[in-house]
């Protein structure tokens, strides 16, 4: 067995790719639009993961565009997505700068939280060990919901 992709169904294509793509680095590396399923599949991949990805041995983000609208929450929901990152302070600054939340910081130079335009929780890992403890992460609170 192997993990091949997490879904997550998105309200807005645009915005959605300005998150995760823009702001969070993934890249787009696959698109199937199914005119007799009314939906569109987009395939995200890390930066470190893009070329397994292309050949289909890493695993992707799946955005899932319904073209018929509709209201997602509750069960259609789930906890959360997980990178690892090389530098959890300065891709917690890209983001924020991005205008990004940062929900839950990265107070112990180890994980962080942030949400997407649909409300996904995707938590941010440091690679390796965690990072020193550095301002200004230490010292902020938590903002919303992780």
């Amino acid at each position: 067995m192997r993990y091949l992709h997490t879904m997550v169904r998105v309200r807005d294509i645009d915005e959605s790719l300005d998150f995760y793509c823009n702001k969070l680095g993934l890249t787009e590396v696959r698109r199937i639009d199914n005119e007799a399923g009314r939906f569109t599949l987009i395939f995200l991949a890390a930066p470190d993961d893009k070329e397994a990805a292309e050949a289909g041995g890493a695993p992707t983000v799946e955005l899932t565009f319904n073209w018929d609208p509709e209201d997602y929450q509750g069960g259609r929901n789930f906890g959360h997505l997980a990178y690892a990152v090389d530098d959890i302070y300065e891709t917690c600054q890209r983001l924020a700068d991005a205008g990004v939340v940062i929900n839950r910081p990265p107070r112990d130079g180890n994980m962080a939280f942030v949400r997407s335009p649909d409300g996904i929780s995707i938590e941010l890992l440091q690679k390796g060990d965690p990072l020193p403890k550095a301002e200004p992460w230490a010292s902020m609170e938590n903002t919303g919901s992780w």
